[in-house]
């Protein structure tokens, strides 16, 4: 049996529990040993990520001009296989019993506002959902969708938060402005903070006062 780059690609994709880069797939490829049949292998070391590229697409038309139950897509800087939506009422069934438990409302809500103003600190955040969010910011830590990113200049120096590649991962999302109306809510986000700066910074005493016109004598 002679192995070809598209099956050899085609398996690890199908084996990979999450989506694989170009330069992850080249490595994996180049640095694969078999001490039963080196030679096998030998061929392949040298593959450049352009030919990955290009078996990428191939497989993905592939799977599209079938009809397969399953696709080829691109999501969190790399590509996964994942099954078509018109097949989850049957998948849903299928995995209820290990599915995690879903994000609650404030857990999504806390995540949109990370995603959109990241690095974000805690405070921010409540401040914007106006409640206390030390409990979501903790169970969205455990579940690896947020991280710490730094620490603001701000007084005290707080932590800052940003969203994670398993958050691209689990929301399908290849990058941020893969996010609903994220273009749209970044502006919004963007002009609020504008808002707050001009709100807090110091107003002379004379600023603001329509100018007196001088009097004749």
């Amino acid at each position: 049996m002679t192995i070809e780059l598209k099956q050899i690609i085609e398996a690890l994709l199908f084996s990979a529990e999450r989506p694989l880069s170009l330069k992850e797939i080249r490595q994996i490829i180049a640095e694969a040993t078999d001490e039963e049949n080196p030679g096998s292998i030998e061929g392949f070391r040298n593959v450049r990520e352009a030919q990955i590229a290009v078996v990428l697409e191939e497989i993905k038309v592939e799977f599209d001009t079938q009809l397969r139950s399953f696709q080829l897509v691109e999501i969190a800087g790399g590509w996964r296989l994942m099954s078509r939506p018109e097949y989850a009422p049957w998948l849903k069934k299928l995995l209820d019993e290990a599915r995690p438990h879903r994000l609650s409302q404030p857990a999504l809500e806390t995540l949109s506002i990370v995603a959109l103003r990241q690095p974000i600190s805690r405070a921010d955040v409540a401040g914007i959902r106006g409640v206390e969010v030390d409990g979501v910011i903790r169970s969205l830590l455990e579940r690896d969708l947020i991280t710490i990113t730094g620490r603001s200049d701000a007084p005290g120096k707080p932590l800052l938060y940003g969203t994670t590649q398993r958050f691209l991962e689990h929301f399908g999302l290849r990058n941020l402005d893969d996010m609903p109306k994220a273009t749209e809510l970044r502006a919004q986000a963007a002009a609020l903070k504008t808002a707050e700066a001009k709100a807090t910074t110091p107003v002379s005493e004379n600023e603001g006062q329509a100018p007196t016109t001088p009097q004749p004598n």
